[in-house]
């Protein structure tokens, strides 16, 4: 009978490489990710730009990363952070990832790392709600509820 042999790509990862293999080195699913508590504001005038609220609750044992983010009603989403440095007002710049850290909660929210949506599509009133698409490294993709949510 011929050996078995595994398909997942594990890499070393220094001392614990020995026991990532004994685990069988499996890579975060979907199913270790949630997304939650996210929204969005009104917006009246079509084209705006808006930050996304929400929750990233990650139970894998390993950090992550979200690399992509899309909604129905905004032509295009950006990943960026928010640089308190230096003089003058904090400003946003792009970046590649947002890091999640692992076994616990990352939070993104306009005062540090967030996904930016960019040129709405429609008028957002409050009480809409809409299915959107996260993608993870390693966790790979999701569908996420997002609400348009009055700010208080």
């Amino acid at each position: 009978m011929p050996l078995m042999t595994r398909l997942f790509y594990c890499p070393k990862r220094g001392p614990g490489a020995a026991f990532a293999l004994f685990l069988g080195c499996f890579p975060a699913l979907a199913g270790d990710i949630d997304v939650v508590h996210a929204f969005v504001t009104p917006a009246e005038k079509v084209g705006s730009d808006i930050p996304l609220h929400l929750t990233v609750m990650n139970r894998a044992a390993e950090a992550d990363s979200l690399v992509r983010f899309r909604c129905p009603f905004a032509n295009f989403s950006e990943r960026v952070t928010v640089d308190k440095g230096g003089e003058g007002p904090p400003s946003k710049r792009p970046v590649q990832t947002i890091a999640v850290k692992a076994a616990g909660e990352t939070a993104l929210t306009p005062e540090g790392m967030h996904v930016m949506l960019l040129q709405t599509r429609q008028p957002l009133v409050a009480g809409e709600r809409f299915t959107c698409s996260a993608s993870f490294r390693k966790a790979g993709s999701l569908e996420v509820p997002v609400e348009v949510r009055a700010s208080n």
